[in-house]
């Protein structure tokens, strides 16, 4: 019987792969590569959206486990006072986020929530609250497909930007076994970056506030947005941010838009504030069985029973309004397969 990905989606849409497989070891994971079929990775399912035709090739379930820490030996890529930690591709994100709390790890407590697993954070570069995982990432430990070796990268080399890395450049060459993260020990967070995560912790920006409070606000205000997997809500049937925030000109952001500048001249603009300003309000289209989330602009959800095919149309209508209302065009965040958000 054919294994449906829309029961590996958090949208929850997508049709049968012509192969399901679980691997659970590296070596597991490096064998599944090896078919002449395509191949699709499948991570926690957070970041994709899967027609309705589903996968005509083999589907890998990364499903590796272990977090090994080192305090006292922290080797030749740490240092004083810090902590290395290797984490295996298969384990959730958000479970690690957690159990850096408990432990004093700093610098990813602002990521707390987000669904997927740790092998998919290093491609999308994921970032949120002022965060970003590149920033504690030490080494990137990844199969390469090509020249059928492993490859282990140092953080300069992963080519890392804004929802970006030389892994998502490159996404059927590179597969990721593990993350070696480098955290500060401490029970303060890093210096917080984002103004509303400041504002409900009570704090200035740039100021530092206890890692568990930092983890709390952030699951608080990602629920009250329906970005916390809720199997009961369906504003949380999601791929999470459904557009990147555009990276355009100055002179390109429209009046009264969010506006943050990059270290090249750029302006970082809010494709929120761009959808919601074009017409698009929260729980768009009333009644459909793909709608706008009803908490966030920027979600595309599910209210169920529907299918890729409405995600698409959605997305398009929402791209197609911004793009003539503002002429700035919105780029898909989750990872397509078998489908593409421009008409040909």
């Amino acid at each position: 019987m054919s294994e449906f990905l829309k029961d590996h989606t958090t949208l929850r849409v997508g049709g049968p792969a012509r192969e399901f497989l679980v691997a659970t070891t590296d070596a597991d994971l490096i064998a599944a590569t090896r078919t002449d079929l395509p191949l699709l990775i499948l991570s926690g399912g957070s970041n994709i959206v899967v027609s309705d035709a589903g996968f005509d090739g083999r589907v890998v379930k990364v499903a590796t486990k272990g977090i090994v820490a080192d305090v006292d030996h922290p080797d030749d890529i740490g240092c004083l006072g810090a902590t290395t930690v290797k984490v295996a591709a298969g384990e959730s994100w958000d479970d690690l986020v957690a159990t850096a709390g408990r432990n004093g790890w700093v610098g990813i407590e602002a990521l707390s929530g987000i669904p997927g697993l740790v092998g998919a954070t290093p491609i999308q570069n994921v970032g949120a609250y002022g965060q970003e995982v590149a920033s504690t990432i030490a080494q990137v430990r990844t199969w390469d497909r090509l020249n059928q070796t492993q490859r282990t990268f140092a953080v300069a080399e992963c080519g890392f930007g804004y929802r970006t890395s030389r892994f998502k450049a490159d996404p059927h060459r590179y597969l990721i076994l593990e993350v070696t993260f480098l955290f500060k020990q401490g029970t303060l967070s890093g210096p917080i970056a984002y103004s509303e995560l400041a504002q409900r912790l009570g704090v200035e920006l740039g100021e530092r506030a206890p890692l568990a409070d930092v983890r709390r606000a952030v699951l608080e205000l990602r629920a009250s947005k329906g970005m916390v997997l809720d199997e009961s809500d369906h504003d949380t049937w999601s791929a999470g941010s459904f557009f990147t925030n555009p990276v355009i000109a100055p002179d390109a952001v429209p009046e009264g838009a969010p506006a943050w500048p990059q270290p090249d001249g750029t302006v970082k603009t809010s494709a929120a504030w761009l959808i919601d300003h074009a017409g698009f309000s929260r729980g768009y289209p009333e009644g459909g069985p793909v709608t706008l989330s009803t908490k966030h602009p920027l979600a595309i959800t599910n209210r169920g029973g529907a299918n890729a095919a409405d995600v698409l149309e959605l997305a398009r209508v929402v791209r197609a309004g911004v793009l003539d209302r503002f002429a700035i065009e919105l780029v898909n965040e989750p990872v397509f397969v078998g489908l593409d958000l421009i008409l040909a």
